[in-house]
């Protein structure tokens, strides 16, 4: 992941953003996390996605999808839904999901 965030992409498109608190027990999760990136990147329509985590535990990823058919195809892929009974049942104390159409998107980077 990078430092910096996505750039900015043509509206209208899909965001899921994912908010949580894990848990002490993190046996597994890298792995998984790895897995599902690599999974997520497979899917036609996925554009990226963001994260950030703070030192409390706070963490929120933001996936970016071009359309509403990538996005369900993320959120019933068989192998993701493994990976969410896990993290209900191990690795988050508690999560949000938001998912949200962006109409309207800008970026600035400094030169």
């Amino acid at each position: 992941m990078s430092d910096a965030p996505l750039p900015a992409f043509e509206p209208p498109y899909y965001a899921a953003i994912f908010t949580t608190v894990r848990t002490r027990d993190q046996t597994g999760y890298a792995e998984t996390n790895a897995r599902m990136e690599e999974l997520v990147r497979d899917i036609p329509g996925y554009l990226g996605m963001d994260h950030a985590q703070n030192p409390g535990g706070l963490g929120i990823t933001v996936g970016y999808f071009r359309d509403a058919e990538a996005l369900e195809r993320w959120r019933t892929d068989a192998e993701h839904q493994v990976a969410q009974k896990r993290g209900r049942a191990t690795w988050y104390e508690s999560y949000t999901l938001h998912v949200a159409k962006v109409e309207r998107s800008h970026g600035f980077t400094r030169s």
